[in-house]
């Protein structure tokens, strides 16, 4: 293999005879880059997916975060959490960086950011994600080479990062899995939010 990111990068990792390739998957809060011939695999409700990647020299990575910032009281771990958008951008483009990519070079495709919670439609957590992602690539100047984002549906992503192909697969909202992982996964950042008080 060659290199690789491990802090808070993804872990899980299997063979997918279709694609026949080694697929990298991004559970919440994770991320991860690489230089290797892989693919990386993740699936977004209200979340979001960045895929960062310099087509000409065949680096990229993908992160998938939960929310934009991480709440006002927050601690410092919390800050430096994948989970949240800004330091899960920061992070993403410092490693793919510092994998060799150009900053000039560098290209963003955005997914998720879906209304596939129905009963949370005032705080509409997909839309704030979606809006995050967006000013930030804008704020950063990074080009933005494609995105499908907001919705009701969630996605499945799979991303080649040696050359930004990006697949994207709507799911009905019943079938997918991704949002009992998220209402499981932001229940348990409003207890660790309730007990930092």
């Amino acid at each position: 293999m060659g290199d690789e990111v491990s802090c808070q990068s993804a872990r899980y990792r299997y063979f997918n005879c279709k694609l026949n390739r080694e697929v990298v998957k991004l559970l919440p809060g994770e991320f991860y880059v690489s230089v290797d011939d892989v693919v990386m695999e993740t699936v977004l409700g209200s979340c979001v997916a960045a895929c960062i990647y310099d087509p000409n020299q065949g680096i990229g990575g993908m992160n998938h975060f939960l929310l934009p910032a991480p709440p006002i009281q927050g601690s410092e771990k919390d800050r430096a959490s994948a989970r949240y958008g800004e330091y899960a951008m920061d992070i993403l483009i410092q490693e793919v960086i510092r994998m060799g990519a150009i900053r000039s070079n560098l290209e963003a495709k955005l997914f998720g950011g879906g209304n596939v919670q129905r009963n949370m439609t005032q705080m509409n957590i997909g839309e704030k994600n979606a809006d995050f992602a967006l000013g930030y690539v804008k704020r950063k100047e990074i080009h933005l080479a494609g995105y499908d984002l907001v919705d009701i549906c969630s996605r499945k992503i799979i991303f080649y990062p040696k050359d930004g192909l990006v697949m994207v697969k709507k799911l009905k909202v019943e079938s997918a899995s991704s949002i009992n992982d998220e209402k499981r996964y932001e229940s348990i950042l409003q207890c660790k939010e309730e007990s930092n008080r």
